[in-house]
C-alpha cells in the first residue's frame, strides 16, 4: 500500500542529503582563498593572549560569506590548538535581531544553565566576560546579518561589546566578524568605525561559471553515487546559475534535478531534469513583507503607491514620498544614507530592482526604481495593515 515510499532512501543517485545543505561546511572553500587569507591577516597576532581581531564581510546572497567564516573559525580553532582556546560563536541576527537577544544566545552557548531571565544587557556582557576568562577562552563571535540588528537597534551593543575589556586588567576576550549583504559602515557610530578601521573589510563578489560549476562538482562528489551526475548536467547546472551568480541557486537547481531523476525511478541525471530555478522571477507572496522592519516597510509602502499607477520612481522622489508615510504613521524618518539602504536591501530581497537613467527633468543622470516579482496594491494594502498593527502596539 505504501509503495510510493519505497524510493525514499533507496539511493539511487542520493547518497549524502547533508553536503546539498546551505549550512554544510565543505573542508575546502571554491574561489574563496584569496578572501580566507584575506580574513586570516586581519587576526595576525591572535594566537597571543590579550590580543583581539575584528572584520567586517559584505556581499550579495549566496556569494558564499557565511561559509568563508565558519570555515575560517573551525580552521583558525584547530590551529591554535594547544596554544589558545578558541570558542566560536555564530549568531544570525535575523533569526535573534535585538540585543537582549543575541546577549542571551552568546551566554547560553558559552553555558547552557545561564538563566534567561532577569539581567540586564550590562550584565549579561560581564556575565560572558568572566565565563570566558574563567575557563580560558577566547570567544571569536561572528554576527550574520547584523545589518538586521544595526537597523533595528542602532550600533550599541557593538560599541559595549568591543568595550567589553575596558578598565580591566585582562584583555583580549573576544573576537568580532560582522557579516552582513549590504554595506554597514554608515550605520555605525564614530566611536564604532574608528575600532574597525579602514583596512578590516572584505567583499564578495558574484561567482563567475566556473566558480559555480567547482561548487557544483564537489557537492555533487560528497552527495551523489558516482557517474551518477553527468558531466554534461553539471555544466548545465551552472550555466543556468551563472545569470545570478549565486552559490544557492545553484545548489537549489542540483536538488531538484536529482529529486526529479529519482522520482522518475532513474539512476542518474538527464538533461531533460535539469529544468532553470524560477526563484527569482516567481511573485512574491504578501505575507514576505512581515519580516521587514518597520523602516523597511515604510520606504516600501512608499514606492507601491507610486509603482501601483507609475512603471518608475525616481530615487529622489522614492525619498520625498518614504517622508510622508513616516509623517502619516508617527514614525522618525531617516537619513538619506539609512533610506537608500533600505532600498538596496528591497532589491537584495526581490521587491523592486534599480537602475540609473535620464532624470525626466534638467540634467544628469538619476536612479530609477521599479517594482518586480509584486502587484504594488497588494502589498500596499498588506505594509498598511502591519504598520497600522505596529502603532497600535508602541
Amino acid at each position: 500500500m505504501a509503495d510510493y515510499l519505497d524510493r525514499i532512501g533507496a539511493g539511487k543517485i542520493l547518497l549524502d542529503p547533508n553536503p546539498l545543505s546551505f549550512d554544510w561546511i565543505p573542508q575546502e572553500l571554491v574561489a574563496r582563498n584569496e578572501q580566507l587569507g584575506e580574513l586570516a591577516s586581519m587576526f595576525i597576532g591572535i594566537d597571543t593572549s590579550q590580543s583581539s581581531g575584528r572584520a567586517i564581510v559584505t556581499g550579495p546572497v549566496g556569494s558564499g560569506k557565511t561559509v568563508l567564516v565558519r570555515r575560517f573559525s573551525e580552521d583558525l580553532m584547530r590551529h591554535l590548538d594547544g596554544r589558545r582556546r578558541i570558542q566560536p560563536v555564530h549568531i544570525n541576527c535575523r533569526n535573534h535581531p535585538t540585543t537582549s537577544q543575541v546577549l542571551q544566545r552568546i551566554a547560553h552557548q558559552l553555558d547552557h544553565g545561564h538563566p534567561e531571565r532577569g539581567f540586564s544587557p550590562g550584565e549579561i556582557i560581564q556575565s560572558i566576560r568572566r565565563n570566558l576568562i574563567s575557563s580560558e577562552r577566547h570567544m571569536l563571535l561572528v554576527l550574520d546579518e547584523v545589518s538586521v540588528l544595526l537597523l533595528r537597534e542602532g550600533d550599541d551593543l557593538l560599541y559595549q561589546l568591543l568595550r567589553i575589556d575596558e578598565g580591566r586588567n585582562e584583555s583580549g576576550t573576544l573576537s568580532l566578524i560582522l557579516v552582513s549583504q549590504e554595506p554597514i559602515v554608515h550605520l555605525f557610530e564614530a566611536a564604532v568605525k574608528s575600532r574597525f578601521g579602514q583596512s578590516n573589510r572584505i567583499r564578495l563578489e558574484h561567482y563567475g561559471e566556473e566558480g559555480l560549476r567547482e561548487i557544483v562538482l564537489q557537492r555533487t562528489t560528497a552527495s551523489c553515487r558516482p557517474g551518477s551526475v553527468p558531466e554534461e548536467a553539471i555544466s548545465r547546472i551552472s550555466g543556468y546559475a551563472a545569470s545570478t551568480g549565486d552559490a544557492r541557486h545553484a545548489i537549489e537547481l542540483l536538488q531538484s534535478s536529482i529529486r526529479r531523476a529519482e522520482q522518475r525511478g532513474g539512476n542518474e541525471i538527464t538533461i531533460e531534469d535539469i529544468q532553470p530555478s524560477s526563484r527569482l522571477s516567481s511573485s512574491i507572496e504578501p505575507d514576505m513583507v512581515d519580516g521587514l522592519t518597520d523602516q523597511q516597510k515604510m520606504a516600501l509602502l512608499a514606492l507601491c503607491r507610486r509603482l501601483r499607477r507609475a512603471e518608475t520612481v525616481t530615487s529622489g522622489d522614492a525619498e520625498k514620498l518614504y517622508h510622508v508615510v513616516c509623517e502619516e504613521f508617527g514614525k522618525e524618518r531617516r537619513g538619506h544614507t539609512s533610506f537608500w539602504g533600505y532600498i538596496k536591501r528591497l532589491e537584495e530581497i526581490g521587491f523592486v530592482s534599480t537602475q540609473t537613467g535620464n532624470a525626466l527633468q534638467g540634467r544628469g543622470r538619476t536612479t530609477l526604481i521599479r517594482a518586480v516579482n509584486i502587484l504594488p496594491a497588494t502589498i500596499e494594502k498588506r505594509l498598511e495593515q502591519e504598520l497600522n498593527r505596529s502603532v497600535k502596539g508602541d
